[in-house]
């Protein structure tokens, strides 16, 4: 009896010994996040962010779906019903936000106006991380000669006042055939995009500085991977986290230029609906009908946030640092 006893007692010792140790085994065997899915989760975690991403989606699909979505066309005038005050003051439900000055529906034009400001965003900082970061990776690369000469362009265009030089651009090739492409949206890019890739520039070759030397390049330099190869497919992509937050941050300052030409007459030209043109139009009566002016701003306000809170977002969830 007491051998049976001194057997069950070592049986409990030893199931009790190996009971916490499957809880171990489920952890180990858990499959690790990767770097961007880690970062999509914090960055859902972050309530702004999420509002703001929220934001830009719906302003993007208001720009996409803009001929299926406005009632009507951006510069479809209805003279008998000029300067007609809101729907819901007026009762015509026919202009929901009313309309301007030789009948233009203000809804309509701010959905169309949408499609300006949200494009006049991507494609400038896009040119503007295509050339400075090739310009940035191959100086930070490359080094020496090359690095010194290529900033030295860099600092060239640093010292030009960007905006000065957008307005003088502006100004000088409005009436040309640059000028009268697509509304004006093609002089804009061509003005946006000469300044403002420098910065881009920089943030790139510091990026590579700091990784070129790691033990991966060395090793892929070791089994005799080209130059290239090493800088797109071993580079490049380590240094993608704060370009993206980059991007995020440059898109607004594009916007707010963009409006801000328009507003003084030397950005998207007459009928071309843009948020900038509407609020210099709105100018007229800001009195009698504020809605005008108010409308395009709260939107070109709305996207500024909205892309601030994301870029915050992103620069949150991609640190490493930030990683609990």
């Amino acid at each position: 009896m007491a051998q049976q006893t001194t057997a069950t007692a070592g049986s409990i010792k030893r199931a009790t010994a190996v009971a916490p140790a499957e809880p171990l085994v489920s952890l180990r065997s858990a499959k690790p996040r990767s770097l961007w899915t880690d970062a999509w989760y914090r960055l859902t975690r972050n309530k702004m962010a999420v509002v703001g991403m929220v934001i830009v989606v719906f302003f993007w699909l208001v720009a996409l779906l803009a001929p299926a979505l406005a009632p009507y066309h951006f510069n479809s005038q209805n003279h008998s019903a000029v300067y007609r005050p809101p729907a819901w003051t007026s009762g015509d439900w026919r202009y929901i936000l009313g309309t301007d000055g030789v009948g233009r529906d203000e809804l309509s034009r701010l959905i169309w106006g949408a499609r300006i400001s949200m494009v006049v965003g991507l494609v400038p900082v896009s040119i503007h991380l295509l050339v400075g970061g090739l310009v940035g990776l191959i100086a930070g690369y490359r080094g020496g000669r090359t690095d010194n000469l290529l900033m030295r362009v860099v600092d060239i265009f640093y010292a030009f006042p960007g905006l000065l030089l957008i307005i003088i651009m502006s100004a000088a090739f409005r009436d040309t055939w640059l000028g009268r492409q697509m509304g004006g949206l093609l002089l804009m890019f061509t003005a946006l995009a000469i300044v403002g890739w420098e910065g881009a520039a920089r943030l790139v070759r510091g990026q590579v500085l700091s990784i070129k030397q790691k033990e991966y390049i060395e090793a892929a330099r070791t089994i005799g991977a080209s130059n290239f190869r090493i800088m797109v497919r071993h580079i490049l992509p380590n240094i993608l986290a704060p370009l993206l937050v980059s991007i995020a941050f440059g898109i607004p300052g594009a916007i707010f230029a963009e409006a801000g030409l328009s507003f003084i007459g030397l950005g998207i030209r007459p009928p071309t609906a843009s948020w900038g043109n509407m609020i210099q139009d709105g100018f007229a009566s800001i009195y009698s009908n504020p809605v005008l002016i108010v409308a395009p701003a709260t939107c070109v306000g709305l996207v500024l946030l909205a892309f601030t809170f994301l870029g915050d977002g992103l620069r949150d969830a991609l640190d490493p640092r930030m990683k609990q």
